[in-house]
């Protein structure tokens, strides 16, 4: 039975924090998940080995237990096969440990979750089992039902996709969802926070998949989506449009309305020859942080300088009049 390194299968040292040990597990259960690496079977050990170390370094008193073998394990392997077992505690159960958290969603893969990716195959090593028990333990308090035990089983997340308008991701909105549980249909409503973007993920806790046994129900994550506006882009937390500058304004200044995406106007000065799809920055005009209101972006507003479709007589003669004047400035620099 070899000895299992946990600390080199995750890449972190023996005195790592549990928040490095989490990280580490995180960034390598994504790298080598099976769903990412179909049929690759040197991905799918690797998984195996990864999940194996976080279930014993991502538990306290496993760690312990762990770091107290050192280099003795084979006295521990001795005293198994004798039916003893020195200095050790009673044995382990194997439960699920979720991970991850409100922001992550990571967590230790459950039995039928290992089932599902590695069939009937036991996904723990012999020295995991030796000391820590296996996939064969009977999960921790079973339920009876009929005289015969309940596994306990937590609901899986589920994960739906939500669009929202450049204006609901501005100030925020409220969602209301119709949630079934159970056959029971119930509608409960969602707070969308300001700022929010594309791809982001909002979790409504308690509202996925409902656990069996009495175990804890899955977590619902809603994607966001968000819908093209017809006027304004969004780049991170700045916001790009353009504004119309009629040509008389453009050549000798003035000022122009610019509408912003909350509704208001704002008079945007247009210097003298102002050229066309010269940028203006309007500063904290743009979209919020998460959480921070008042922190926000800018808005940049490109010219579009408006030529005339249609020109009246009068007009007509006034253009006529400069096109002569430019033309004879145009003489004069020539000489």
């Amino acid at each position: 039975m070899e000895f299992k390194d946990y600390y080199a299968t995750l890449g972190v040292p023996k005195a790592a924090t549990a928040k490095e040990i989490k990280q580490a597990y995180r960034k390598l259960a994504r790298k080598f998940h099976p769903d990412v690496n179909p049929g690759d079977k040197k991905a799918e050990s690797r998984f195996k080995d990864i999940n194996e170390a976080y279930e014993v370094l991502g538990d306290p008193e496993k760690r312990k237990k762990y770091d107290e073998l050192g280099a003795n394990w084979r006295m521990y392997e001795q005293a198994e096969q004798a039916g003893g077992h020195p200095g050790r505690p009673g044995q382990q159960q194997w439960t699920v440990n979720f991970g991850g958290g409100p922001g992550g969603g990571f967590r230790t893969i459950d039995e039928e979750e290992m089932r599902r990716i590695f069939g009937d195959e036991d996904p723990f090593s012999d020295f995991f089992k030796t000391f820590f028990g296996g996939m064969g333990a009977e999960p921790q308090g079973p339920r009876t039902r009929g005289g015969r035990a309940q596994r306990i089983r937590a609901g899986h997340d589920l994960e739906h996709e939500i669009e929202l308008s450049l204006e609901d991701a501005l100030r925020g909105a409220t969602r209301r969802l119709a949630l079934q549980h159970g056959g029971q249909t119930r509608t409960i409503d969602v707070r969308i926070p300001a700022g929010i973007g594309e791809g982001s993920r909002i979790r409504v806790a308690g509202e996925g998949e409902t656990g069996s046994g009495g175990g804890p129900a899955g977590d619902l994550y809603l994607r966001v989506h968000m819908r093209p506006h017809p006027q304004f882009e969004r780049r991170g937390r700045d916001l790009h449009t353009r504004v119309a500058v009629p040509v008389t304004t453009a050549v000798l200044g003035g000022e122009a309305d610019l509408p912003t995406l909350s509704g208001a106007h704002l008079r945007l000065k247009i210097p003298p020859a102002t050229q066309n799809g010269q940028m203006f920055r309007l500063k904290g005009q743009g979209m919020p942080a998460v959480g921070k209101p008042d922190d926000r972006g800018d808005l940049f507003a490109a010219v579009d300088v408006q030529v005339p479709r249609h020109l009246s007589a009068e007009q007509r003669k006034h253009y006529e009049a400069l096109a002569k004047l430019e033309e004879r400035e145009n003489t004069t620099t020539a000489v």
